[in-house]
């Protein structure tokens, strides 16, 4: 016969199970909800299909949904050719301050052993190893995720949070390196999509943008300028006396020359400004925020470092010597009471006016239009 006592023994037992299971089933629906915002959060990465719209979600939307302070993406660009396609795609690095660009990988101790081999590594921040991904906040705890497609590695996705219990070296990775491979996989379907775009305005043979990027680019730099109240130049460039190349030395040799050229132009400018070839030997220079003065010193530049050395060429003992013409036209600031496009063309045709005068003026030198 059962006591009064074992009956409450077993009302408090039963409770207690009670008290348990609604324990266990309010944390199984809160582990739901993590699933199912994780997966949301998932499907977003994969349906960007833009660069600006991935680094977006990660970036801005990770740290929300993981409960994080700081997320960082750094990405290996050793030859900066991510940031070029950036920059010609007009994606501001100022839009994304927790975007960083490295031009090796990183090491995750004095030995060198490099990230790249490894699996996400958790635990405590540490200043040499880590500060390099968290240049603006330095967390308590950190998780570093390589990023690797086809054993090449292309960055780092790094979580840093203000509780030191947050990542712990005895944490399981399971779930962080599967959010790795899905950050991985979004990643370079982005950076592909982008090249293919970037291909479409980029000049085969020189591969500085072509004349469509280059008056895309200036009738938007036109109507920023005319918004901002900002300066904008333009400079029309033209090799002297190419004729002569390819007559002499073929074809061949006049499209080395080309290349050369418009390498040298590039080295001259800065990442905001943009080079266009705009069809033959002419090439076109669009300067943001560059003055009258800020033209006529990167125009003469310009004309000294394509003069200054020869260029071997096929069937020439000697490097041949190469000269340019240019003409500068600048809008400081652009007219607010006309048509960018119309502006634009203003400009174009004022630079080309300015070139003609430099041909004429006897070549090999830098002439402003009024």
């Amino acid at each position: 016969m059962t006591s009064a006592v074992d009956t409450e023994m077993l009302i408090a037992d039963n409770q207690q199970l009670r008290s348990e299971l609604q324990d266990l089933l309010q944390q199984a629906h809160i582990n739901q909800s993590i699933i199912e915002r994780h997966q949301a959060f998932d499907l977003k990465l994969i349906s960007a299909s833009e660069f600006r719209e991935l680094i977006d979600t990660m970036l801005n939307g990770m740290p929300g949904v993981f409960n994080l302070e700081a997320v960082t993406l750094s990405l290996i660009d050793g030859d900066y050719a991510i940031q070029r396609i950036l920059r010609d795609l007009q994606i501001g690095m100022q839009e994304f301050p927790n975007l960083l660009f490295l031009k090796e990988p990183i090491t995750s101790s004095p030995e060198d052993d490099h990230l790249a081999a490894e699996k996400p590594r958790l635990g405590q921040y540490v200043a040499w190893q880590h500060e390099v991904l968290f240049p603006r906040y330095q967390p308590v705890s950190v998780a570093v995720l390589p990023l690797v497609r086809q054993h090449r590695l292309l960055g780092y996705l790094a979580l840093g949070s203000a509780y030191g219990e947050r990542f712990t070296r005895t944490l399981a990775t399971d779930f962080i390196e599967r959010l790795a491979t899905v950050v991985a996989i979004c990643l370079e379907n982005v950076i592909n999509n982008e090249r293919l775009k970037h291909i479409g305005l980029t000049d085969p043979l020189t591969g500085v943008n072509n004349r469509r990027y280059i008056e895309q680019r200036m009738h938007e730099e036109v109507a920023r300028g005319q918004r901002e109240r900002s300066a904008l130049s333009c400079l029309f460039i033209d090799i002297d006396h190419f004729k002569r190349v390819n007559d002499n030395f073929g074809h061949q040799s006049g499209d080395d020359v080309l290349r050369e050229v418009a390498g040298r132009i590039k080295k001259e400018l800065r990442l905001s400004d943009a080079l266009g070839r705009f069809g033959g030997e002419e090439f076109v220079v669009l300067l943001t925020h560059a003055t009258r003065e800020d033209a006529a010193r990167i125009a003469e530049r310009i004309r000294s470092g394509i003069c200054s050395r020869g260029i071997m060429i096929e069937g020439s003992r000697d490097p041949l010597r190469i000269s340019a013409s240019i003409g500068t036209a600048s809008l400081v600031p652009p007219d607010r009471n006309r048509p960018a496009e119309e502006v634009k063309q203003a400009m174009l045709k004022a630079a080309d006016q300015a070139l003609y005068q430099a041909k004429e003026g006897g070549r090999n030198r830098v002439v402003q239009a009024p």
